[in-house]
């Protein structure tokens, strides 16, 4: 992407009207600063990241939750989750 030498005296117009020539340098040192901020912040991992995604999974099951049918009356209740049967391994 090529930017005109007009696209630019348009911006730099602008940024003296917005905010002065005497104010003009601490603006554009502000975006500077800002900026490398960002950047780093970007490239740097965030610590609570790393310990989110590496957590190992619950040893327990969840328990699951069966809902009663439209027509039913019954109560939702807790359904243990299902475990292998010992006897049928062998």
């Amino acid at each position: 992407m090529r930017i005109s030498p007009t696209a630019v005296l348009v911006v730099v117009v602008f940024a003296v009207l917005l905010f002065g020539a005497k104010r003009l340098p601490d603006a554009a040192r502000s975006l500077g600063r800002a900026l490398r901020v960002l950047r780093a912040e970007v490239r740097a991992p965030h610590p609570d990241a790393s310990a989110t995604r590496q957590a190992p999974p619950s040893a327990e099951p969840a328990a699951m939750t069966i809902k009663a049918a439209p027509g039913d009356p019954g109560p939702a209740r807790p359904v243990a989750a299902a475990e292998p049967d010992p006897a049928s391994r062998g």
